[in-house]
């Protein structure tokens, strides 16, 4: 059915167009969109963008979500910790990432370093609060049967911990990878010569509307992309909790 109505849509669009009752300077015909796709990808262009996209997206989301998962689950376990990261969480979660973009270019410059950085800070979050939330929602009495059968921390981490708080994290990860696309998106438009959102800016600029589409439709397959390969790997790594 969904399918379906894509197709319908599609084909209405391109009618409109086509017959002049839609403004093909704001919406070309999908026609125009696959010409253009087809343009970018012959000279190299798009491939040579999606590169740089993809390598500040996954760059980016394992320099935060790695530290982001063990502060987590570190924080989730510890009180002590929890106590002090929970008022750091609450500061500086709602700011816009983008927003701290210049003060990061005012210290790590204006290359690569500062791009990954803001990517890295925005993946940090999601990940840090899905791992304390997943660690925090084990039953104490799992922690009280794993200690009455003589496991030590490793080993509690290993059986307990670890399996526990998978689907959370796994969400966690879901949640980092897409923020990891939509910040190097943005840090492209404003601060980038390369990369997807690079593309979009000049399309806008030189007012390329089908490319422009066309760089939208390729950001929508890499994020319908990315939620394949995370439920793959629940699929994979927790098989008793994916649907």
């Amino acid at each position: 059915m969904t399918a379906f109505l894509a197709v319908l849509v599609l084909a209405v669009w391109e009618w409109g167009s086509r017959t002049g009752r839609i403004s093909t300077l704001f919406f070309p015909p999908p026609s125009a969109t696959v010409r253009a796709l087809r343009r970018l990808l012959s000279t190299g262009r798009l491939g040579e963008n999606l590169g740089a996209t993809l390598y500040r997206v996954f760059v980016g989301f394992g320099l935060g979500a790695a530290p982001g998962l063990v502060l987590g689950l570190v924080s989730g376990w510890s009180r002590q910790l929890r106590a002090v990261v929970d008022p750091f969480i609450a500061a500086a979660h709602p700011i816009p990432k983008v927003a701290i973009l210049p003060l990061v270019m005012i210290i790590l410059g204006i290359g690569e370093s500062s791009k990954l950085a803001v990517v890295a800070i925005a993946c940090f979050f999601p990940m840090l609060i899905n791992a304390m939330a997943a660690v925090r929602e084990i039953p104490p009495i799992y922690f009280e049967v794993a200690e009455n059968y003589g496991a030590d921390l490793r080993r509690v981490f290993s059986r307990v911990v670890a399996p526990a708080t998978l689907p959370l994290a796994m969400s966690g990860v879901r949640l980092s990878l897409n923020t990891a696309l939509v910040l190097t998106l943005a840090v492209e438009l404003v601060a980038a010569q390369k990369g997807l959102g690079a593309m979009m800016w000049l399309a806008w600029e030189t007012l390329r509307t089908a490319d422009l589409y066309a760089t939208l439709t390729v950001t929508a397959i890499l994020g319908i992309g990315f939620n394949l390969i995370v439920q793959a790997l629940e699929r994979y790594l927790i098989p008793w909790h994916a649907d």
